[in-house]
């Protein structure tokens, strides 16, 4: 792999900034909202995040005796999901299998820990304060890796792609939900008058944040098209990629292998 990194400016949201810069802004946005992401995720999208992230964990098919990491997903949502489609922690142990949840802000990372303390600790989930960027995991050491909502907050996209595939094992699954920068005609106007003028709005009222909700909706404006997306899961070295547009282009889901 190459070890020279790219050093030109990224988006963050609307601005040009240094990658280390975005990085560190990213970490306060969600040092901020950490506490009310996942409720503000219900209301922003009216509960649907959680049919997306269901069609997900199905194009998954996790099982219990695979070893999964989850990337960006400190409050344990696709966490806990993956582990009741793979059958519940006691058939997980049973048959060794493990979720990783990797996230870069810790107040995210506490607020999951939290949650799986309430459903009896949920051992089988190990929780990792952690840069998709530079993964502090062996190569080739998962089965499965699965990341919801956050592959556009990552500075580098590239290089997480190529973490990504150095931590997958030969045979081994990738699967990204994200949204997207382009829904179908018909609803884009809409789907813009919302995100920019409801949004932020909301985010103030309820996390009081105007400013991590303003940056969260024009992330999703510089984010890769799906089949920009595709092109940089090929350069990556993944192989089969496809993706799938939910309700009228707003997200989409993309798999490929690791071979």
């Amino acid at each position: 792999m190459n070890n020279q990194q790219d050093t030109s400016p990224v988006w963050f949201g609307n601005q040009r900034v240094e990658a280390t810069e975005k990085t560190a802004l990213v970490l306060d946005v969600f040092n901020s909202v950490a506490h009310k992401y996942d409720l503000m995720n219900d209301l922003m999208s009216f509960g649907i995040h959680r049919l997306w992230k269901n069609s997900m964990i199905s194009l998954c098919r996790p099982n219990a005796s695979q070893h999964i990491l989850d990337v960006a997903g400190g409050t344990g949502d696709i966490a806990f999901r993956l582990l009741q489609a793979c059958g519940g922690q006691q058939l997980m142990q049973t048959k060794g299998g493990t979720i990783t949840v990797a996230d870069l802000t810790q107040a995210m990372l506490e607020v999951g820990q939290k949650r799986a303390a309430t459903k009896g600790g949920l051992h089988s989930i190990e929780w990792v304060q952690a840069n998709a960027e530079l993964l502090p995991f062996q190569s080739q050491k998962f089965d499965l890796y699965t990341i919801a909502f956050g592959l556009r907050n990552i500075s580098r996209i590239d290089d997480a792609l190529k973490q990504a595939y150095r931590v997958l094992k030969p045979g081994a699954l990738f699967c990204c939900l994200e949204f997207s920068p382009c829904a179908l005609p018909f609803l884009q106007r809409i789907y813009d008058l919302y995100s920019f003028h409801v949004l932020p709005r909301l985010g103030q009222l309820i996390a009081q944040d105007q400013h991590s909700y303003q940056y969260l909706v024009e992330s999703i404006r510089k984010f890769p098209t799906p089949e920009h997306l595709l092109d940089k899961l090929s350069q990556a070295g993944f192989r089969h990629g496809q993706y799938y547009s939910l309700t009228g282009g707003i997200v989409a889901i993309h798999t490929a292998w690791r071979v």
